[in-house]
């Protein structure tokens, strides 16, 4: 199947249609993002990432659940958040929309540049791993459609998660990869991130409906 033409393609959320090899490496944008004169708040990162911002988001916001930690629940505004987004790129919007107030807020404070750096270093990792795999399958308005409703899925999952559980780390974790690999446009990250995700859901509801048969015996 030859490749569609940069013209025939729909926005992409990663690399606006253009070859992945022809790029600059996402984790030297970071650092030069993070090392600029900038204000650093999410609305500058949007408008330097452009279509790249959607995939960057679901990482930063899916980051934290992703940690094997109990959250109690407070990282529920970030799985909102992420398929708020996700519903974005299923419509076919090129450029992330967040409300005023939201694109004004600051990420400059140590504990989320802390985030960022952690972010580049992983990034740095699977650039020196990764390569373009299936990479004509990035970009088009199907697979644009196809990613929101993943990220929906993890998202969704990880936000379902009971409290003190850790049961929201592995879809978190598998939108993190999924969204990775869609930056890399490498389809084996994505497939990783697929089935992290999916393990991680499968685990919920097993577990979940395990606690309902035992606490109906109980009673």
């Amino acid at each position: 199947m030859s490749r569609p033409s940069p013209s025939e393609r729909s926005p992409s959320a990663l690399t606006g249609g253009q070859p992945a090899e022809r790029q600059e490496q996402l984790s030297d944008e970071l650092e030069r993002w993070l090392r600029s004169d900038t204000k650093k708040t999410l609305g500058s990162l949007i408008d330097l990432f452009g279509l790249k911002s959607f995939a960057i988001m679901f990482v930063l916001l899916l980051a934290v659940p992703a940690l094997p930690l109990p959250t109690a629940g407070v990282t529920h505004v970030f799985e909102a958040v992420a398929m708020l987004l996700a519903l974005q790129l299923i419509v076919n919007r090129d450029r992330i929309w967040l409300p005023e107030r939201w694109c004004g807020l600051e990420v400059a404070g140590e504990k989320q540049q802390r985030l960022i750096r952690a972010l580049i270093k992983l990034v740095r990792r699977l650039e020196r791993i990764s390569r373009p795999r299936l990479a004509f399958l990035f970009g088009h308005r199907l697979s644009n459609v196809v990613f929101g409703v993943l990220v929906i899925g993890g998202s969704l999952g990880a936000f379902l998660a009971p409290p003190f559980s850790a049961l929201d780390t592995l879809p978190a974790l598998g939108v993190v990869l999924l969204s990775l690999g869609v930056l890399l446009e490498d389809f084996a990250v994505v497939t990783a991130g697929v089935l992290v995700g999916a393990a991680g859901v499968v685990l919920e509801v097993v577990l979940g409906k395990a606690a309902v048969h035992l606490v109906g015996k109980l009673l």
